[in-house]
This record gives C-alpha cells, structure tokens and sequence, in this order.
C-alpha cells in the first residue's frame, strides 16, 4: 500500500470511529496510501460492501473479527486477509500478522510519529476496562486486581467464553495504568497532530 498506484478503497462512518482513523495513522505513521469513503450507518453496511467489491478494506477489533459472523465464513473461505495489528505484540490466533509497531520498525518511522500512534492506540490497548473511582485505598486496588486476573485464568469462565464463541485477551491492571500514563504525557506538538488527523 505504500507504492500503491490506486490506493485501496476502505469503509468507515465518520470521522470519529477506528475505521477512519486506524487508516489515517497508517498513513501518518507507515507512508501507507488509503482512499477513505465514508458515510456508511454502521460496521454491518461497511460489511456488505466488503463483499460487493464496492470498498477494499475496513479497520476494526480482532475481538469482533473472531467472534462472529461475517468474519467466521470470511476466514473459512480465505475472503479477508489481515494486513495490520495495532496490538504490541502479535495476537496467538494471527501470528502471520506484522505488528504497527514491527512496520513502524522497518520503515524507520521518526520519534514523533511513535508518540503520535501510542496515544491513538492507547483506547483500543484499553479495551473494554473495568475502572475504579479515585482514591481507592492501594490494597483494595490489589485485590480488585487480583480477582479479575483470577477470574481470567478461572475454568468455567473460560469455558462458558468457548461455548459462546467468545475471544479474550486480558491486560492486566498494572498494564492498564501505564497505557493511561503513558497517552496522558504527550507533548503539544502529538496533541496537534492528533486533532488535525481527527479532522479537528
């Protein structure tokens, strides 16, 4: 995509939601090239046009792509082919794969745009996390902690999670707060970037 004579087509809503800006990054971060069509209702409609030919890609969560349907029929007839994560590391069930940050590696990407794609990343490294109110006493926080990464590890859990064709990668808490930490000291020079990438 980076020599790319026509850019590929790729789905999104708006301006707001990964589909536009995962593709963007890749631009800013990677000399990728992405023609971005916009306007779909919703991830079902940008699906359907998947399948018609009319759009060449769409960016969204490796939770949803292995949990449900198009994305189990997709795979099982080599329809769809995975060309980024933005994970740190590979996810086990798409070792092949490469990384952003492997890309951001081999293309030498400067320091700034590093920065740029950690705080764009830093919500989809988030997930769906479970938040406490300020001022948890520090040893309430661990055991809140320890609990979930128990439950995580717990046999009928995970096996009520395969019954429902469930995908799970859990980060730990300590994991989580430095992700936060980590998006939240950006220099003015990111946070400009950013907004103009947002369309802002």
């Amino acid at each position: 995509m980076r020599n790319a004579k026509e850019a590929p087509r790729c789905g999104a809503q708006g301006t707001s939601d990964s589909a536009y800006y995962l593709p963007r990054l890749f631009e800013e971060s990677l000399g990728a090239k992405f023609n971005l069509v916009q306007g779909y209702p919703g991830g079902p409609e940008i699906d359907l046009a998947v399948e018609r030919g009319e759009i060449h890609c769409r960016a969204f969560t490796i939770e949803a792509f292995l949990s449900r349907e198009p994305y189990h029929t997709w795979r099982k007839k080599g329809f769809v082919r995975n060309i980024i994560q933005t994970g740190k590391k590979r996810y086990s069930k798409l070792p092949e794969t490469p990384t952003i940050w492997e890309l951001m590696d081999k293309y030498k990407t400067p320091e700034s745009s590093r920065r740029l794609a950690s705080v764009m990343l830093a919500s989809g490294a988030l997930g769906r996390p479970m938040i406490g109110t300020p001022g948890i006493p520090p040893d309430r926080v661990k055991i809140l902690r320890d609990a979930f990464d128990a439950t995580m590890k717990d046999a009928d859990f995970l096996a009520d999670l395969d019954k429902r064709q469930f995908d799970l990668d859990p980060v730990p808490g300590v994991e989580l707060e430095k992700i936060v930490k980590d998006a939240l000291q950006q220099t003015p020079e990111t946070i400009a970037r950013m907004k103009k990438l947002l369309g802002g």
